[in-house]
Protein backbone atom coordinates (compact mmCIF):
# COMPACT_ATOMS: atom_id res chain seq x y z
CA UNK A 1 0.00 0.00 0.00
CA UNK A 2 1.41 3.35 -0.87
CA UNK A 3 0.05 6.76 0.11
CA UNK A 4 -0.84 9.54 -1.66
CA UNK A 5 1.59 11.45 -3.64
CA UNK A 6 2.61 14.41 -1.43
CA UNK A 7 1.88 18.17 -2.75
CA UNK A 8 3.78 20.68 -1.94
CA UNK A 9 3.02 22.90 0.83
CA UNK A 10 3.34 23.68 4.27
CA UNK A 11 4.32 19.92 5.42
CA UNK A 12 8.07 19.10 6.61
CA UNK A 13 7.69 15.83 8.00
CA UNK A 14 6.25 12.25 6.89
CA UNK A 15 4.86 9.11 8.53
CA UNK A 16 3.54 5.78 7.81
CA UNK A 17 2.37 3.22 10.44
CA UNK A 18 0.57 0.28 9.24
CA UNK A 19 -1.21 -2.87 10.78
CA UNK A 20 -2.81 -6.00 9.40
CA UNK A 21 -6.20 -6.98 10.91
CA UNK A 22 -7.76 -10.03 10.97
CA UNK A 23 -11.37 -9.26 9.65
CA UNK A 24 -13.69 -7.28 6.87
CA UNK A 25 -11.85 -4.10 5.13
CA UNK A 26 -15.59 -3.33 5.17
CA UNK A 27 -16.10 -3.43 8.43
CA UNK A 28 -12.79 -1.59 9.66
CA UNK A 29 -13.52 1.37 7.47
CA UNK A 30 -16.63 1.57 8.99
CA UNK A 31 -15.43 2.34 12.32
CA UNK A 32 -12.47 4.80 10.83
CA UNK A 33 -15.21 6.73 8.81
CA UNK A 34 -17.32 6.97 11.85
CA UNK A 35 -15.31 9.52 14.26
CA UNK A 36 -18.27 10.00 16.62
CA UNK A 37 -17.52 5.95 17.42
CA UNK A 38 -13.68 6.69 18.02
CA UNK A 39 -14.12 7.60 21.73
CA UNK A 40 -15.04 4.00 22.57
CA UNK A 41 -12.55 2.45 20.16
CA UNK A 42 -9.21 4.63 20.79
CA UNK A 43 -7.44 4.86 23.95
CA UNK A 44 -6.13 8.19 23.12
CA UNK A 45 -9.66 9.90 21.87
CA UNK A 46 -11.46 11.79 24.95
CA UNK A 47 -14.33 12.84 22.79
CA UNK A 48 -15.31 13.66 19.24
CA UNK A 49 -18.31 15.88 17.43
CA UNK A 50 -19.63 16.40 13.83
CA UNK A 51 -19.79 20.01 13.16
CA UNK A 52 -20.90 19.38 9.43
CA UNK A 53 -21.30 16.74 7.60
CA UNK A 54 -22.59 16.14 3.94
CA UNK A 55 -22.26 12.29 3.45
CA UNK A 56 -18.91 13.04 1.83
CA UNK A 57 -17.01 15.67 3.73
CA UNK A 58 -17.35 16.49 6.89
CA UNK A 59 -15.31 18.92 9.51
CA UNK A 60 -15.12 17.43 13.05
CA UNK A 61 -13.46 18.46 16.10
CA UNK A 62 -11.30 16.03 18.06
CA UNK A 63 -10.38 16.07 22.12
CA UNK A 64 -7.28 13.71 22.82
CA UNK A 65 -4.47 13.05 24.76
CA UNK A 66 -0.53 13.39 22.78
CA UNK A 67 2.02 12.45 25.09
CA UNK A 68 0.01 12.32 27.93
CA UNK A 69 -1.05 16.23 27.43
CA UNK A 70 -5.25 16.79 26.57
CA UNK A 71 -5.57 18.62 23.51
CA UNK A 72 -8.16 19.96 21.10
CA UNK A 73 -8.40 20.74 17.06
CA UNK A 74 -10.90 20.74 14.20
CA UNK A 75 -10.22 18.99 11.29
CA UNK A 76 -11.93 18.53 7.68
CA UNK A 77 -12.22 15.14 6.07
CA UNK A 78 -13.05 13.78 3.17
CA UNK A 79 -14.65 10.07 3.36
CA UNK A 80 -14.40 7.97 0.01
CA UNK A 81 -16.46 4.47 0.98
CA UNK A 82 -15.90 2.67 -2.64
CA UNK A 83 -11.68 3.17 -2.11
CA UNK A 84 -11.64 2.67 1.72
CA UNK A 85 -10.01 6.09 1.95
CA UNK A 86 -10.60 8.57 4.64
CA UNK A 87 -8.39 11.95 3.99
CA UNK A 88 -8.25 14.36 6.75
CA UNK A 89 -6.40 18.02 7.44
CA UNK A 90 -6.36 19.96 10.47
CA UNK A 91 -8.07 23.13 9.68
CA UNK A 92 -7.05 24.56 13.28
CA UNK A 93 -4.24 22.86 14.72
CA UNK A 94 -3.18 23.09 18.49
CA UNK A 95 0.37 24.29 19.14
CA UNK A 96 3.22 22.77 18.65
CA UNK A 97 1.32 21.66 15.26
CA UNK A 98 1.40 24.35 12.60
CA UNK A 99 -0.07 22.39 10.11
CA UNK A 100 -0.86 18.66 9.65
CA UNK A 101 -2.60 16.75 7.47
CA UNK A 102 -2.65 12.35 6.71
CA UNK A 103 -5.08 9.51 5.56
CA UNK A 104 -6.38 6.16 5.76
CA UNK A 105 -5.97 3.85 3.62
CA UNK A 106 -7.47 0.29 3.97
CA UNK A 107 -7.06 -2.70 1.40
CA UNK A 108 -8.33 -6.04 1.38
CA UNK A 109 -5.12 -8.36 1.92
CA UNK A 110 -4.59 -11.59 -0.20
CA UNK A 111 -5.31 -14.05 2.09
CA UNK A 112 -8.20 -12.48 3.66
CA UNK A 113 -7.81 -9.45 6.08
CA UNK A 114 -7.35 -5.88 5.90
CA UNK A 115 -4.25 -4.43 5.81
CA UNK A 116 -4.30 -0.40 7.19
CA UNK A 117 -1.80 2.17 7.14
CA UNK A 118 -2.15 5.44 8.91
CA UNK A 119 -0.11 8.54 7.26
CA UNK A 120 0.49 11.86 9.02
CA UNK A 121 2.30 15.04 7.42
CA UNK A 122 3.11 17.92 9.35
CA UNK A 123 4.72 20.81 9.83
CA UNK A 124 5.98 21.97 13.71
CA UNK A 125 5.77 25.81 14.97
CA UNK A 126 8.75 27.25 14.21
CA UNK A 127 9.74 29.23 17.99
CA UNK A 128 8.63 25.96 20.11
CA UNK A 129 11.91 24.11 21.41
CA UNK A 130 12.14 20.72 19.95
CA UNK A 131 8.35 21.01 18.67
CA UNK A 132 9.36 18.12 16.05
CA UNK A 133 10.76 16.00 18.47
CA UNK A 134 7.39 16.34 20.35
CA UNK A 135 4.84 15.92 17.80
CA UNK A 136 6.68 12.88 16.42
CA UNK A 137 6.67 11.16 19.97
CA UNK A 138 2.83 12.00 19.88
CA UNK A 139 2.00 10.67 16.23
CA UNK A 140 4.05 7.56 16.87
CA UNK A 141 2.10 6.83 20.35
CA UNK A 142 -1.13 7.73 18.89
CA UNK A 143 -0.90 5.97 15.85
CA UNK A 144 0.21 2.33 17.43
CA UNK A 145 -2.38 3.12 20.16
CA UNK A 146 -4.67 3.77 17.68
CA UNK A 147 -4.48 0.99 15.04
CA UNK A 148 -4.16 -1.61 18.09
CA UNK A 149 -7.55 -0.43 19.56
CA UNK A 150 -8.68 -0.58 15.48
CA UNK A 151 -7.83 -4.00 15.24
CA UNK A 152 -9.07 -5.18 19.13
CA UNK A 153 -12.46 -3.08 18.09
CA UNK A 154 -13.46 -4.81 14.74
CA UNK A 155 -11.76 -8.50 15.88
CA UNK A 156 -13.89 -8.28 18.85
CA UNK A 157 -17.21 -7.90 16.80
CA UNK A 158 -19.95 -8.44 19.04
CA UNK A 159 -18.43 -10.53 21.86
CA UNK A 160 -17.05 -6.95 22.55
CA UNK A 161 -20.21 -5.23 22.03
CA UNK A 162 -21.95 -8.14 24.72
CA UNK A 163 -18.85 -6.72 27.46
CA UNK A 164 -20.96 -3.45 26.90
CA UNK A 165 -23.30 -1.23 29.10
CA UNK A 166 -24.67 2.00 28.14
CA UNK A 167 -27.32 3.52 31.33
CA UNK A 168 -28.69 6.85 32.62
CA UNK A 169 -30.02 7.97 35.77
CA UNK A 170 -32.05 11.61 35.57
CA UNK A 171 -32.87 14.11 38.46
CA UNK A 172 -35.40 16.84 38.12
CA UNK A 173 -34.22 20.58 40.13
CA UNK A 174 -36.24 23.55 40.82
CA UNK A 175 -33.22 25.85 40.56
CA UNK A 176 -31.24 27.80 38.05
CA UNK A 177 -29.66 26.07 34.95
CA UNK A 178 -26.24 27.76 35.89
CA UNK A 179 -25.75 27.23 39.03
CA UNK A 180 -26.24 23.11 38.37
CA UNK A 181 -23.98 23.73 36.05
CA UNK A 182 -21.47 25.32 38.35
CA UNK A 183 -21.69 22.19 40.97
CA UNK A 184 -20.72 19.98 37.93
CA UNK A 185 -18.06 22.02 36.51
CA UNK A 186 -16.62 23.02 39.70
CA UNK A 187 -15.37 19.79 40.78
CA UNK A 188 -12.63 21.02 43.05
CA UNK A 189 -15.03 21.78 45.25
CA UNK A 190 -16.66 17.85 45.12
CA UNK A 191 -14.43 16.73 48.20
CA UNK A 192 -16.01 19.37 50.91
CA UNK A 193 -19.64 18.75 48.77
CA UNK A 194 -20.12 15.02 48.04
CA UNK A 195 -19.82 12.73 50.81
CA UNK A 196 -18.59 9.75 48.33
CA UNK A 197 -15.77 11.83 47.08
CA UNK A 198 -12.04 11.87 49.65
CA UNK A 199 -9.75 13.34 47.35
CA UNK A 200 -9.45 15.23 44.42
CA UNK A 201 -7.04 17.05 42.24
CA UNK A 202 -8.13 19.01 39.05
CA UNK A 203 -5.97 21.05 36.37
CA UNK A 204 -6.89 23.52 33.76
CA UNK A 205 -4.84 24.69 31.71
CA UNK A 206 -7.32 25.55 28.85
CA UNK A 207 -10.58 26.63 29.46
CA UNK A 208 -13.06 23.69 29.58
CA UNK A 209 -10.53 20.97 28.92
CA UNK A 210 -10.01 19.16 32.28
CA UNK A 211 -8.15 16.82 33.90
CA UNK A 212 -9.25 15.22 37.32
CA UNK A 213 -7.83 12.42 39.42
CA UNK A 214 -10.50 11.56 42.15
CA UNK A 215 -10.45 9.28 45.14
CA UNK A 216 -14.00 7.99 45.34
CA UNK A 217 -15.56 5.45 47.93
CA UNK A 218 -17.88 3.24 46.58
CA UNK A 219 -20.50 1.49 47.44
CA UNK A 220 -18.92 -1.67 49.12
CA UNK A 221 -16.90 0.94 51.00
CA UNK A 222 -13.45 0.51 49.10
CA UNK A 223 -11.70 3.40 47.95
CA UNK A 224 -10.78 3.78 43.91
CA UNK A 225 -8.79 6.04 42.32
CA UNK A 226 -9.63 7.54 38.83
CA UNK A 227 -8.64 10.02 36.11
CA UNK A 228 -10.26 11.41 33.75
CA UNK A 229 -10.54 14.01 30.91
CA UNK A 230 -13.29 16.48 31.12
CA UNK A 231 -14.60 18.71 27.77
CA UNK A 232 -16.90 21.04 28.99
CA UNK A 233 -19.85 22.77 27.54
CA UNK A 234 -20.62 25.54 29.38
CA UNK A 235 -24.49 25.54 30.71
CA UNK A 236 -24.65 22.59 28.73
CA UNK A 237 -22.68 19.32 29.12
CA UNK A 238 -19.60 18.06 30.71
CA UNK A 239 -18.14 14.73 28.37
CA UNK A 240 -15.53 12.79 30.15
CA UNK A 241 -13.39 9.87 29.54
CA UNK A 242 -11.51 7.93 32.35
CA UNK A 243 -8.23 7.18 31.69
CA UNK A 244 -7.24 5.54 34.79
CA UNK A 245 -9.84 2.80 35.02
CA UNK A 246 -11.10 0.65 38.43
CA UNK A 247 -10.02 -3.16 37.13
CA UNK A 248 -13.07 -4.36 36.49
CA UNK A 249 -13.40 -1.75 33.79
CA UNK A 250 -11.94 -1.67 30.06
CA UNK A 251 -13.94 1.42 29.09
CA UNK A 252 -15.98 4.40 30.52
CA UNK A 253 -17.45 7.18 29.07
CA UNK A 254 -19.25 9.77 31.23
CA UNK A 255 -21.57 12.66 30.45
CA UNK A 256 -23.38 15.40 32.32
CA UNK A 257 -26.38 16.94 30.45
CA UNK A 258 -28.59 19.25 31.60
CA UNK A 259 -32.26 20.88 30.01
CA UNK A 260 -34.55 23.42 30.50
CA UNK A 261 -37.84 21.95 30.58
CA UNK A 262 -40.63 24.93 29.85
CA UNK A 263 -41.87 24.79 33.66
CA UNK A 264 -38.58 26.83 34.33
CA UNK A 265 -37.25 23.13 35.83
CA UNK A 266 -33.81 21.99 35.00
CA UNK A 267 -33.49 18.33 33.55
CA UNK A 268 -30.10 17.01 34.86
CA UNK A 269 -28.84 13.52 33.72
CA UNK A 270 -26.12 11.59 33.90
CA UNK A 271 -24.85 8.63 31.29
CA UNK A 272 -22.64 6.05 31.90
CA UNK A 273 -21.08 4.01 28.46
CA UNK A 274 -18.63 1.40 30.01
CA UNK A 275 -17.26 -2.23 29.32
CA UNK A 276 -16.46 -4.80 31.29
CA UNK A 277 -12.91 -6.57 31.71
CA UNK A 278 -13.69 -10.24 31.20
CA UNK A 279 -10.41 -11.07 32.57
CA UNK A 280 -11.01 -9.55 36.41
CA UNK A 281 -14.99 -10.92 36.74
CA UNK A 282 -13.35 -13.04 39.22
CA UNK A 283 -13.04 -10.37 41.40
CA UNK A 284 -16.54 -10.10 42.41
CA UNK A 285 -16.46 -13.67 43.54
CA UNK A 286 -16.21 -17.26 42.38
CA UNK A 287 -18.67 -18.33 39.73
CA UNK A 288 -19.86 -14.66 39.13
CA UNK A 289 -20.84 -13.40 35.20
CA UNK A 290 -20.23 -10.75 32.63
CA UNK A 291 -23.99 -10.08 33.55
CA UNK A 292 -23.25 -9.92 37.37
CA UNK A 293 -20.43 -7.71 36.71
CA UNK A 294 -22.74 -5.53 34.67
CA UNK A 295 -25.20 -5.27 38.08
CA UNK A 296 -22.64 -4.86 39.97
CA UNK A 297 -20.71 -1.51 38.06
CA UNK A 298 -24.20 -0.25 37.29
CA UNK A 299 -25.22 0.26 41.01
CA UNK A 300 -22.05 1.62 42.10
CA UNK A 301 -22.01 4.43 39.21
CA UNK A 302 -25.41 4.62 39.34
CA UNK A 303 -25.67 5.64 43.05
CA UNK A 304 -22.67 7.96 43.05
CA UNK A 305 -23.82 9.92 39.88
CA UNK A 306 -27.56 10.30 41.45
CA UNK A 307 -26.01 11.65 44.70
CA UNK A 308 -23.79 13.69 42.78
CA UNK A 309 -27.24 15.12 41.08
CA UNK A 310 -28.78 14.98 44.52
CA UNK A 311 -26.11 17.39 45.92
CA UNK A 312 -26.29 19.46 43.15
CA UNK A 313 -29.80 20.17 43.13
CA UNK A 314 -29.71 20.84 46.89
CA UNK A 315 -26.93 23.27 45.93
CA UNK A 316 -29.19 24.71 43.10
CA UNK A 317 -32.34 25.32 44.98
CA UNK A 318 -30.51 26.62 47.89
CA UNK A 319 -29.72 29.18 45.55
CA UNK A 320 -33.13 29.61 44.20
CA UNK A 321 -34.49 30.30 47.51
CA UNK A 322 -31.73 32.73 48.17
Amino acid sequence: MRPSPGQAGPYSHHTEHRIDVAADPDAVYALVSDVTRWPGAFGPTIHAQRLEFDGRDERIQLWATANGEPKTWISRRELLPEQRRVSFRQEVSQSPVAAMRGEWIIEQLPGGGAGVLLTHDYTPVEDVPDAAEWIARAVDRNSEAELASLRAAVEGGDRRGDLELDFEDTVVIDGPLAAVYAFLYEAGEWPVRLPHVSRLELREESAGLQYLEMDTKAVDGNIHTTASIRVCFPQERIVYKQLKLPPLLDLHLGCWTLTATPEGRVTASSRHVIRINPEKVSLLGEGKTVQDAKAFVRNALGTNSTATLNHARAFAEAQARG
